[in-house]
């Protein structure tokens, strides 16, 4: 991904309190193929419904969200949970429903609302299509497609890659609505993020020719990089441990829309500005687009050419991918080329993308080019043994600790088998490369729709071409704590002792648990989320068997509970408690006035309007800041969310730290 990764975000999202759960149920209805049902759907209710399905079919359900994002559970007729199916497209738009069914029986859909917090909306659900299951292979990828294969809907561009060869490709929907031009293997993709593994090729190739090194100060090769205090690397970009800050998250609290403009000089000056890093050079990961323009910059400076010019000539040419360039040149045409599109409320519109720099992104190729690039890792063309060790090198911290992420690429596993794989996301690009070296298989997914997920389909082809050689995941995780919950007799606690538990325990920025009594019960809430009760397993150790989470409670050398422990999903993470507060009871006024950064060049006005304390820059929608703690706001906005004002010797207002994302404590001055 490019801009919306936020590492942090989604460490809260997976490991930290899926804290919600659906505890009413409705009487189950009954959806027959004919049938289009209509219906309104509470934050706090479920909708469950049974089909009659027969073995051996392929059935296409859509629920269309009107006001209201839904997220649709399947069971077979064991029971058995199938899948979950949830778009990223809002609170409009099809949720598309794949089920192949492998036996006749009663199946079950549970449809509820993914925001228990919301409001109300409405939804139809309909059975589009029933056929028999496909036999081949090809057929069955078709299917999966099915959802965007349609007039006036964007959709994909597929290949297939099997020992060296381009077994199938095919193109899905759209290219283009205004001209109805459909989507084919040869219709040229913007790949985003993607792009980043050409970037680290074209590094690792100069340091294997002894051009640049790999362990030296970037500052040898870019002089107005400011001076840190901290050497910051080529090896360290490339596996995004050098601590810069995110360009786009930069650009956006400056002020810039990403749908502007935006040329590899903006964000160098904007670099060169700097005073400050996120984190000491190789002591985290945190996806940064930036490090991957400043790398671009590199093979610029050090070869004489433009970066699009040296692949052109080092990459593209000897692969044959007579359908790729970098693009540097927003006003460049390029024949052929799939226009970028998002989903409104029950309509398609433009996102517009007018970027002019490269290297952490703006890779224009088809899915028949990108090919041709995965089989050169078994087959080089370009390359050679110890360039392709150095792509396939993980990053390692500086505390030994070994990641993930190598170079431009992410090393992991699915279902038991090896993968390297990388995935992109500008405006309505949606983009993914999964290779399977061990299996000889490269799946190649382009989108050029806003709401749809390249990597979920990319798998389901994996699924269909290795459906012999997957494995069962290999996984560290314990016990599940249902089952060791389950196992544990009843525990009482006295009501002092829980009573000493409650209070607020900060999950991450502005990110908070809150543990309350009731009589002999504890409950906990995360914020944005639904209360639930949790239930004693060990006198400082509570279970909830809803969100399958345990936390536990630490007293210091005092005797005072200090902090807790959430345990959830194989992750632990330490939540320090908070001090008493009330969010009702703070002095808004206290906060406004004019906060300028140095760094951006630009001033954001905090104003107090009807009771709530705004963040209001001009060319930006004003930005809601709701008080977590002394001194601290959350921001409504992903570039602005959190705002830690600071204050001089006498106690007042003077400053403030906002992150958002990729960007952590950038400063603000208050002025006049």
């Amino acid at each position: 991904m490019s801009r919306f990764q936020l590492s942090f975000a989604l460490i809260v999202s997976t490991a930290c309190l899926h804290f919600f759960t659906i505890n009413s149920h409705a009487q189950t209805t009954r959806l027959k193929s004919k049938d289009r049902i209509e219906r309104s759907l509470n934050a706090n209710e479920s909708h469950e419904y049974s089909l009659s399905l027969k073995k051996g079919h392929f059935y296409y359900i859509e629920l269309v969200q009107d006001g209201v994002d839904a997220i649709i559970t399947a069971f077979d007729p064991d029971g058995e949970k199938i899948a979950d199916f949830d778009s990223p497209n809002g609170y409009y738009g099809p949720e598309p429903i794949i089920l192949t069914t492998d036996r006749t029986g009663s199946y079950r859909l549970m449809v509820k609302a993914l925001n228990t917090m919301d409001k109300a909306g409405k939804y139809t659900l309909q059975i589009l299509s029933d056929k028999r299951k496909p036999t081949t292979p090809e057929e069955q990828v078709d299917q999966l497609f099915i959802p965007w294969d349609k007039p006036e809907s964007p959709g994909a561009s597929i290949a297939v890659v099997r020992n060296g060869k381009v077994i199938y490709s095919k193109g899905y929907g759209y290219a283009n609505l205004e001209y109805d031009i459909p989507n084919s293997p040869t219709t040229i993709f913007h790949i985003a993020s993607v792009s980043k593994q050409f970037t680290a090729f074209a590094i690792a190739t100069l340091a294997d020719q002894g051009k640049v090194d790999l362990d030296a100060d970037i500052r040898i090769y870019l002089p107005e990089v400011p001076d840190f205090g901290e050497k910051i690397t080529l090896r360290q970009l490339g596996h995004h441990i050098s601590g810069l800050r995110d360009q786009w998250n930069l650009l956006a609290m400056a002020g810039w829309r990403l749908d502007d403009v935006i040329t590899k000089e903006h964000v160098l000056k904007l670099v060169s500005r700097q005073k400050d890093l996120n984190f000491k050079p190789g002591a985290e990961y945190l996806y940064c687009n930036t490090g991957f323009t400043l790398m671009a910059e590199v093979v610029s400076r050090v070869t004489g050419q433009s970066f699009a010019e040296w692949t052109q000539a080092n990459i593209f040419q000897p692969l044959g991918m007579t359908n790729t360039l970098f693009y540097d040149d927003h006003e460049k045409i390029v024949k052929n080329r799939a226009y970028s599109y998002g989903e409104g409320q029950g309509t398609f519109e433009k996102r517009v993308l007018s970027y002019a720099n490269v290297g952490a992104t703006s890779l224009f190729t088809t899915v028949e080019d990108l090919a041709k690039w995965a089989i050169n890792f078994d087959k080089m063309t370009v390359g050679n043994a110890a360039i392709m060790k150095q792509m396939h090198e993980q990053g390692i911290l500086n505390n030994g600790e070994k990641i993930s992420y190598a170079y431009g690429q992410v090393i992991g596993e699915y279902k038991g088998l090896k993968m390297v794989s990388h995935g992109g996301a500008d405006a309505g690009y949606r983009t993914y490369l999964a290779r399977f070296p061990e299996q000889g298989l490269s799946v190649i997914v382009f989108s050029n729709l806003g709401t749809f997920n390249p990597g979920s389909l990319a798998f389901q082809i994996v699924d269909i071409y290795l459906k012999d050689q997957i494995k069962e995941p290999v996984t560290d995780a314990p016990a599940s704590p249902v089952a060791a919950a389950s196992e544990k007799p009843s525990v009482e606690v006295s009501e002092a002792q829980l009573e000493s538990y409650t209070g607020r325990y900060e999950i991450g920025p502005n990110f908070i648990l809150t543990i309350t009594r009731e009589g002999k019960e504890l409950y906990a809430q995360a914020t944005g989320q639904p209360r639930l009760k949790i239930q004693p397993v060990a006198e400082n150790e509570f279970f909830s068997p809803d969100a399958n989470a345990t936390v536990v409670f630490e007293k210091n050398s005092e005797g005072m509970v200090h902090q807790s422990i959430l345990k959830q999903g194989g992750r632990e993470i330490t939540m320090p408690r908070l001090t008493d507060f009330d969010p009702a009871k703070v002095n808004l006024s206290a906060y406004t006035g004019n906060f300028y950064s140095p760094e951006l060049e630009t001033t954001y006005h905090f104003i107090v309007e009807k009771g709530k304390l705004i963040a209001r820059h001009q060319r930006h929608p004003d930005i809601e800041l709701t008080p977590t703690k002394k001194d601290n706001f959350s921001g409504n906005t992903w570039f602005f969310g959190q705002v830690a004002f600071t204050t001089d010797e006498s106690q007042a207002i003077n400053g403030c730290l906002v992150s958002g994302g990729r960007v952590r404590d950038l400063r603000f001055k208050k002025v006049e």
